[in-house]
């Protein structure tokens, strides 16, 4: 075998590349790339912030499940294209666990055997720089970057960890029902499919139950966030807040280019604020806006029509914001613009208004819905009366979409919960949720008079459910037509 693909002492085989090309390494410079390197290893470390909330959290996991070993990994990297990879993002019930952002590793809770749990988390190690690892590997160190180092790690963390390169073995160790959060490392749910292999079909269906009950427990801890969340969330929206600020001083850029340039303006607030964006931006203008999950972003932006901006930035802890308004280009908006955007505002209002401990987490949308379905019927859209429109969903064809979702570390927060706690369930106080109503005119529905067609408005907060109320955490945005017009006059730059 030649250097050019050469076995290392630890199982790994690295094949170092330019531009595509393998490339021989002389003994020579091997061992020369072997010495001359500072110690690195930082000492002494404190834990991060989140990780007494991080402990807590496995501790709750943990009660739920005495007696079972549960596997929650990170997940792994995406090619995208040959050798190149899509950004990272750690699966959100790792991270939630974990606080670890990292790609490749994996949370495993063994039972103990008085009912409580020894938490390993499973991490790649430092590069190896004997065998040439860190800088022959593709995923070597001098390549992607100093990693932390185990020690570093746990002092960080809050947690023990280990080398990943030994979580197969320990896998497949001892004699315990396992539970593994699914679809993030084909590798691992391969591991937990071959324990259960000699398993018949009823008891193999019973281990996926097992599987899909601790995604949904997860979930449903997930519904009441924590001071330290609510706080990241903020953090979130405060950044998307100044984005929208942003985005607006751009538009007569975008005027001169496409969506692409407010995509590309919002984008730049979040990277340098945070992690990544929280969720593709929709950056539409005029009928594009009609479009709900528009994420092309390359049509043009013209004065006379409406742009909706739906984004938020993603905190580098990994949690989101989700915020929407509605923009006239030309900085006021057209009479027939303002009746449809004051309608949309107005069933907001009642949303908002509906928010609170206690209250049905339904309500909001049935709210918001009515004062859409009563606005439609008196523009003569739709037949009354409106509690037959609202019995049959007849707005449904305008307004398309329920009112909001739960929001945290995924931008639709905690979907796999279970319905009697979170879609027929009773808000709480800590939980965050988006309240959203739209409506939405497609440029060939016939069904609606011409001059509506093509319309599209949404808007779009973020609301925390409080012990006695609720507040609105994107209220740093205006809302109402009027102060969207006056921000607008006195942040966009004029010719």
């Amino acid at each position: 075998m030649s250097d050019q693909q050469r076995p290392e002492q630890d199982g790994f085989v690295f094949t170092p590349r330019k531009n595509g090309q393998a490339q021989s390494v002389s003994d020579e410079l091997a061992a020369w790339m072997r010495t001359g390197w500072a110690d690195t290893e930082r000492r002494d470390l404190e834990p991060v912030e989140q990780a007494e909330h991080t402990a807590r959290r496995r501790a709750a996991i943990s009660a739920a499940f005495p007696g079972d070993r549960l596997v929650v990994p990170a997940g792994q990297l995406l090619t995208r294209s040959n050798d190149t990879e899509y950004p990272f993002r750690a699966a959100t019930d790792y991270a939630y666990l974990t606080g670890d952002t990292s790609d490749g590793g994996c949370l495993v809770l063994t039972p103990r055997a008085d009912g409580g749990h020894d938490g390993v988390l499973y991490l790649k190690p430092r590069s190896d720089r004997d065998n040439g690892e860190f800088w022959l590997g593709h995923y070597g160190e001098l390549w992607t970057g100093r990693r932390n180092s185990l020690d570093e790690a746990a002092d960080l963390l809050g947690v023990a960890t280990a080398d990943v390169r030994t979580l197969p073995d320990a896998l497949r160790s001892g004699d315990v029902t396992t539970r593994i959060v699914r679809g993030h490392d084909a590798e691992l749910d391969a591991i937990v499919d071959g324990l259960r292999a000699d398993a018949d079909d009823e008891a193999r269906a019973k281990s996926a139950e097992l599987d899909e009950d601790l995604g949904v427990a997860l979930a449903d801890h997930r519904l009441v966030k924590d001071r330290w969340e609510i706080d990241q969330l903020q953090l979130a929206v405060d950044a998307t807040v100044r984005g929208f600020n942003d985005v607006v001083a751009a538009l007569p850029h975008a005027k001169d280019t496409s969506e692409r340039f407010i995509e590309g303006t919002f984008f730049l607030r979040a990277r340098v604020e945070g992690n990544d964006v929280g969720y593709g931006t929709i950056a539409a203008s005029g009928a594009n806006a009609t479009t709900l999950h528009w994420t092309r972003n390359d049509g043009p932006v013209r004065d006379g029509d409406l742009l909706l901006l739906d984004a938020g930035v993603e905190t580098t802890t990994l949690y989101t914001a989700d915020v929407t308004r509605t923009l006239p280009v030309s900085g006021a908006f057209t009479d027939l613009q303002r009746e449809v955007y004051d309608l949309v505002y107005a069933a907001q209002e009642a949303g908002i208004a509906a928010v609170a401990p206690g209250r049905p987490f339904t309500d909001f949308h049935r709210a918001a819905q009515r004062v859409l379905a009563e606005g439609l019927i008196a523009w003569g859209l739709l037949e009354g009366p409106v509690d037959r429109v609202l019995e049959q969903g007849l707005q449904r064809r305008y307004t398309l979409h329920g009112t909001g979702h739960m929001l945290g570390l995924d931008v639709h927060d905690c979907a796999v919960s279970r319905q009697e706690v979170h879609l027929y369930g009773e808000l709480k106080p800590g939980m965050v949720l988006t309240v959203e109503p739209g409506l939405y005119f497609q440029p060939d529905d016939l069904t609606v008079p011409e001059e509506y067609r093509g319309i599209g408005v949404r808007i779009e907060d973020d609301v925390l459910v409080t012990e006695d109320g609720r507040r609105v955490m994107s209220a740093g945005l205006p809302r109402t037509a009027a102060d969207v017009e006056a921000w607008l006059a006195d942040r966009m730059p004029r010719a």
